[in-house]
């Protein structure tokens, strides 16, 4: 056995000896972490959304980029050019061994699989954190970040850029000033098609020098490298990795409705597109969720569908908004008419099934940068807008509809305050994942 694989575990086992001692995080002490006063921070991931966050977050002058890990080092020369001082490390645990006080705060933005390990790890240590969207890759790893990021007070965010921009804001005032009434049913699509329908490639391929496959695993079962199909991006297809379109996209498009109704979790999920392989995420998905009712509703409940793929919203549903296919987005439809917000764009008003011009002035929104508001929130005190009190249960509500495409054609009914559905053991036992011997992490 490496003996670095053996310091790893025994820092992962005296964290979990001691995670229950660990102090609450504390706002001045983290702003006295460092002489400048700056935020100390590590990336977890160096290319694809993690250099991007790493990259935004940089942006802010008070922030200081201390360390990143990631498991392919071919990723490090532009984090170098761009960051000379930078510390690079392999293995995330490394990095938090070495470096764990040195550091303030981290972003978490590996695949899919990896969110809940490393960032309930970090918390453990009382880091603030940034966690890439979907929170976890199951419900019981949302659930449990959830509760800690809560016990320990640190400061989170969610990567839903989207939900701080004016676009989402819009129409979240909008449907909650009541410009279309009361709301009646909500669509939520994405053409992505971060699925798969074929079958598991039966192959081994030579592992890239620069890779760690054993790491780029983690907590998910020991297999073959296949070149191309999990590494990069494709991961996302997987089962065992991402969490398919609705997954990738779903936390997007949920936040604005999720918001604007003010919801909580569903009471019934039901997936009537295709079914997910044992391997892969189904592509054209159609899920229906209800929901409680709020006092932004027009009934005691409210359905929300989702589409995915090549599944298109139902004609009456393009009827209202002029025959116009948004592509990507939601569709609120409210007593007293429709608003059409597609993703990245300012939201369309239409009343009586014709396009009415809307004066957004009148909202007086103030701009919001989301990866500034958490680090300001860090340094200090307060919350940021997708804090995981927040983001937690909506990558919840997401995760629910990935989950149903596996018992396509069956109502699930939820109970969130036991997480488990009554009427099905089956879908149950997805609600949480086993984990690779070695890679426990405590609380999950």
């Amino acid at each position: 056995m490496n003996p670095s694989n053996v310091s790893r575990r025994r820092f992962l086992t005296q964290l979990a000896a001691g995670a229950a001692a660990a102090p609450l995080a504390s706002n001045s002490l983290m702003a006295a972490a460092s002489a400048n006063g700056k935020l100390n921070h590590a990336s977890f991931g160096a290319n694809g959304m993690a250099w991007a966050d790493l990259s935004n977050l940089s942006t802010h002058p008070m922030l200081n980029l201390v360390a990143v890990a990631d498991v392919d080092t071919k990723n490090f020369a532009r984090v170098k050019k761009k960051f000379p001082n930078v510390r690079c490390y392999q293995d995330w645990r490394e990095l938090l061994e070495k470096e764990g006080d040195k550091i303030d705060s981290v972003n978490v933005s590996t695949p899919d699989h990896m969110h809940g390990p490393i960032g309930m790890t970090a918390m453990n240590m009382g880091k603030h954190i940034y966690g890439q969207k979907p929170l976890a890759q199951t419900i019981h790893e949302c659930r449990a970040m959830t509760l800690k990021a809560r016990e320990k007070g640190i400061v989170s965010q969610m990567g839903i850029q989207i939900s701080s921009s004016s676009t989402e804001r819009f129409a979240v005032k909008m449907v909650q000033d009541g410009v279309i009434g009361k709301i009646k049913e909500v669509h939520s699509f994405c053409n992505k098609t971060w699925g798969d329908m074929s079958a598991l490639p039966d192959r081994k391929d030579a592992v890239p020098n620069t890779l760690d496959w054993d790491k780029w695993l983690g907590v998910a079962d020991d297999r073959p490298y296949i070149k191309g199909y999990y590494h990069p991006g494709q991961w996302r297809k997987r089962r065992d990795f991402g969490t398919g379109t609705l997954g990738d996209m779903g936390c997007h498009m949920f936040s604005g409705w999720h918001r604007a109704l003010d919801l909580t979790a569903p009471l019934t999920v039901f997936s009537r597109g295709k079914t997910a392989s044992p391997h892969n995420w189904a592509v054209d998905e159609i899920i229906d969720y209800i929901y409680p009712g709020t006092k932004y509703t027009a009934e005691d409940t409210v359905k929300v569908t989702w589409y995915d793929g090549s599944a298109k919203l139902p004609k009456e549903v393009l009827a209202m908004i002029e025959g116009k296919d948004p592509k990507s987005g939601s569709v609120y439809i409210g007593t007293e008419g429709v608003i059409v917000a597609k993703h990245t764009s300012t939201p369309k008003l239409y009343k009586n099934g014709k396009y009415e011009r809307f004066d957004f002035r009148k909202l007086k929104l103030k701009a919001r940068n989301h990866y500034h508001e958490y680090v300001d929130a860090c340094l200090k005190g307060g919350k940021a807008s997708a804090n995981f009190d927040y983001s937690g249960p909506l990558t919840e509500s997401v995760l629910l509809g990935t989950l149903a495409t596996c018992f396509t054609k069956k109502k699930l009914e939820w109970d969130t305050a036991t997480m488990k559905f009554k009427n099905s053991p089956e879908a149950t036992a997805l609600v949480k994942r086993t984990v690779r011997k070695g890679w426990e992490v405590a609380g999950l």
